[in-house]
């Protein structure tokens, strides 16, 4: 896989980053990744691919090297998308978010409807309207400051550092051994005024996207989408261990029911870092939705 090229522009107020692979003339992939992550955690996924794509992967406001002006809220990540399609001019796009990244592409999904030809929802956390209706402020954190997130480990002597930490520690002893290196070596930035790297993510932008996960009901929205969409699923979580437990999927059983023209691919082996663990499985969802929706 060639190093991609590295693009910038202005979008709703902050320098957004993204990359880029393949010809400029070539079919449009664009890939959303998820709270905490950045772009080039879809290297794989890329690599997957293969040539015959124009793939563009961004870094979602507060994440890599997109600029870090809030307000961080879930609906500002599907704006932020939605504009980047028009800055990018394009035309019969596949789209492709995980988590957070999924979210935010139904919502630009629904307000640039023309611009993408499908998509690929890779557990979206669009959990069940009864579940938004009773979503409630009296939260265990009332402050980004609070959450478990805010308080984790920012700093490091390098990007190798971080990786020999966090590798044999769950989930990310789970993942691809290649995803868990660019996860690290291209998560963090150098630490200002100091020596050592730090989060591209700051721990608490990362939390206040966290608290807020449920008050962003995009139901609305989703009557709106007549896109052919596939909607990946992970491992059901039948209790959840904890406010950050992702061994098993956020997303509502009957998310591919309700939209217009959706598909649901359960995968029952997996967790919720599904392109983390098997980035062919989103790539062939790219290629060959049908082929994506009978894998094991």
């Amino acid at each position: 896989m060639t190093e991609p090229r590295e693009r910038r522009a202005v979008v709703r107020g902050n320098e957004m980053v993204w990359f880029e692979w393949g010809a400029t003339d070539a079919p449009l992939v664009v890939l959303a990744h998820a709270t905490g992550f950045h772009a080039r955690c879809w290297d794989a996924t890329v690599a997957a691919l293969g040539d015959g794509y124009r793939v563009v992967a961004m870094d979602q406001r507060g994440h890599g090297r997109t600029g870090k002006n809030g307000p961080f809220e879930w609906t500002q990540f599907g704006a932020d998308l939605a504009e980047l399609l028009d800055v990018l001019n394009a035309e019969g796009a596949i789209g492709v978010g995980h988590s957070m990244g999924g979210h935010a592409l139904a919502q630009a999904a629904a307000r640039r409807g023309e611009r993408l030809a499908r998509l690929v929802l890779v557990d979206p956390v669009i959990m069940s309207p009864e579940a938004y209706a009773d979503w409630s402020e009296e939260r265990p954190f009332s402050a980004a400051e609070q959450h478990p997130v805010a308080r984790r480990r920012a700093d490091f002597a390098s990007w190798q550092e971080m990786h020999e930490r966090f590798r044999d520690r769950l989930p990310f002893s789970r993942w691809r051994p290649e995803v868990l290196r660019d996860y690290c070596r291209y998560g963090v930035l150098p630490k200002p005024g100091g020596t050592g790297v730090t989060l591209a993510c700051p721990p608490v932008v990362e939390s206040s996207i966290y608290l807020g996960s449920g008050g962003t009901d995009i139901h609305a929205l989703l009557r709106e989408l007549q896109h052919p969409t596939l909607v990946i699923r992970a491992h059901r979580r039948e209790v959840r261990q904890g406010e950050m437990d992702f061994s098993g999927s956020p997303t509502w059983e009957g998310l591919a029911a309700t939209l217009p023209n959706g598909r649901d691919v359960y995968r029952p082996d997996l967790t919720h870092f599904i392109p983390m663990q098997v980035p062919e499985l989103v790539a062939l969802a790219v290629t060959n939705p049908e082929a994506a929706a009978q894998a094991e």
